[in-house]
């Protein structure tokens, strides 16, 4: 870690001050105040990321173009099977022209601080002069009717284009003055770098910055920038808003490396992602994402860059997964509730209180399998042993064969579970007396992904619960080897082999 970080740093410099008009005076007593920072937390699953938004974009304008070729060409008398290719060909190129204008005058480049006229004149030069090259050259090859068709046809996407990208460039503004692009983001240190990057991103808007923490309290200003400072790091460990936070920022001068290494020791327990921001010198709004500069892989101290093309794959392959099982084994799901209902009195469904991704806590469906406790949907206070006389007659054969762990197939579609992932624990679980997140120091990094219905763990023997120690950190070990493994056919081969290992366990009590 010292190596890494003095590989990480950059040359010391004279710490700027800061102006009077940006940062209030020092706390002569410091008093800590989270209601601030909760007020401007975001409320969200998470934020919609901007790469993706601006592919979509991309797809959406191939998308309508080709409709509009398409609709010109068979209006004309043409047809794209029995049509010469020599007719079709202008037709064909002008969705691909439009595109290579569009990315060529950075109308794709999305950015608040730009204003709606500037976006809209690239829009106009990069849509009107590759279709005005499109309409001359097939002026030149073709016939007056072939070229006022495919004039028609340039004419009309220049129009699409420019209605859509007005009503994108405005939706786009609105998003972003409501935070639904921004990461929830808090800064570790109120240092002159915290002052540059929240001024930066006054322009950009592209994080919602919901304020500072530094151990140095008595010396903080009560903000910085807009941002209030809201108390110490010890605070941010033990802020019970810390599961809404999808990003640690530690904002730190290049010149104090043992303060760094101290704060990213304690950090790194916490399962969100820790970038250390090294410098903002030279930053250009107009090129450079404030985001992407945050999240830099070179600065990356705990957790890794997120994979865009991972997230959408697991995300699709997640949700057809799920309806496709819902489909499937609705008949099943129909007679367990009943036969859940005959039992035993209470409700047929259980949901308990248990911690998701970046330790938030969700509500996870399951057959109810023991005697109804309303309590125990709150916390854990009793894990299940083997012949536990809590568990009903129908509930020894439904946990037997998991068939009780089916609906959370609702809260894959939900988007608060994968299929595959680490399967989530109650809150309050503990094991030889102790909560299991004491056990092991990387207990949180398990978080750092949805959790799953199965995985890893479960079909490796480590399924149900854990009573000792030593069974908390080999559950860990697995569920951090399925992290760093992560890929879509290692979620397929997980599926596939998860009803013959957990159907053909009799080990390990449920």
């Amino acid at each position: 870690m010292a190596d890494g970080l003095t590989k990480l740093g950059v040359p010391a410099e004279q710490k700027p001050r800061m102006g009077r008009r940006d940062v209030s005076p020092a706390l002569t007593n410091p008093v800590v105040d989270l209601s601030a920072g909760e007020a401007r937390i975001i409320q969200r699953s998470h934020a919609i990321n901007r790469k993706f938004l601006n592919e979509l974009c991309k797809i959406a304008d191939l998308v309508l173009i080709s409709c509009v070729s398409w609709f010109t060409l068979t209006i004309a008398g043409f047809s794209v099977l029995h049509s010469s290719v020599a007719a079709v060909l202008p037709f064909a190129f002008l969705p691909l022209v439009l595109h290579w204008g569009l990315k060529g005058s950075e109308a794709y480049t999305l950015s608040y601080a730009r204003p709606v006229t500037e976006h809209m004149i690239r829009v106009c030069i990069g849509a009107g002069l590759p279709l005005a090259a499109l309409t001359f050259t097939t002026a030149l090859l073709y016939s007056g009717d072939h070229t006022r068709w495919v004039m028609g046809a340039c004419y009309l996407s220049f129009c699409v284009i420019m209605v859509v990208h007005a009503h994108m460039i405005v939706a786009f503004k609105m998003l972003t003055r409501n935070g639904v692009l921004s990461e929830n983001v808090v800064l570790v240190g109120a240092t002159p770098n915290a002052q540059r990057l929240l001024e930066r991103n006054s322009e950009t808007r592209e994080l919602n910055i919901v304020g500072v923490f530094d151990d140095r309290l008595s010396r903080a200003p009560k903000k910085i920038g807009d941002a209030p400072v809201l108390g110490r790091l010890e605070d941010l460990m033990n802020w019970d808003r810390l599961p809404d936070i999808d990003r640690i920022v530690v904002t730190v001068t290049s010149d104090a490396r043992a303060r760094v290494r101290q704060l990213i020791d304690r950090l790194r327990v916490l399962p969100q992602r820790v970038v250390l921001l090294l410098d903002l010198d030279g930053f250009d709004p107009e090129s450079e994402s404030l985001a992407e500069i945050a999240r830099s892989p070179a600065a990356y101290v705990s957790g890794t860059p997120h994979n865009i093309r991972r997230a959408v794959g697991k995300r699709a392959s997640d949700i057809f997964f799920a309806i496709l099982m819902l489909i499937c084994f609705s008949p099943l799901l129909l007679l367990t509730a009943i036969a859940v209902k005959l039992d035993s009195p209470g409700p047929v469904f259980f949901r308990q209180r248990r911690q998701g991704f970046n330790n938030q806590i969700i509500r996870v469906w399951k057959f109810r399998s023991m005697r109804n406790d309303p309590v125990a949907a709150e916390k854990m206070s009793q894990q299940t042993t083997l012949g536990d006389p809590r568990v009903t007659r129908v509930g020894k054969f439904i946990r037997a064969t998991s068939i009780d762990e089916l609906p959370q197939l609702i809260n894959v579609i939900m988007g608060e579970m994968s299929i595959v992932g680490p399967r989530p624990h109650a809150v309050g679980m503990t094991a030889e007396d102790a909560e299991v997140q004491a056990i092991v120091g990387d207990y949180a990094h398990r978080h750092r992904v949805k959790p799953g219905i199965t995985g890893w763990a479960q079909v490796n023997g480590s399924r149900g619960p854990v009573h000792t120690r030593e069974e908390v950190r080999e559950r860990v070990r697995l569920d951090m080897e399925y992290v760093n493994r992560s890929s879509f056919w290692f979620d397929v081969f997980i599926m596939l082999i998860t009803a013959p290992c957990l159907l053909g366990d009799r080990k390990h009590a449920r």
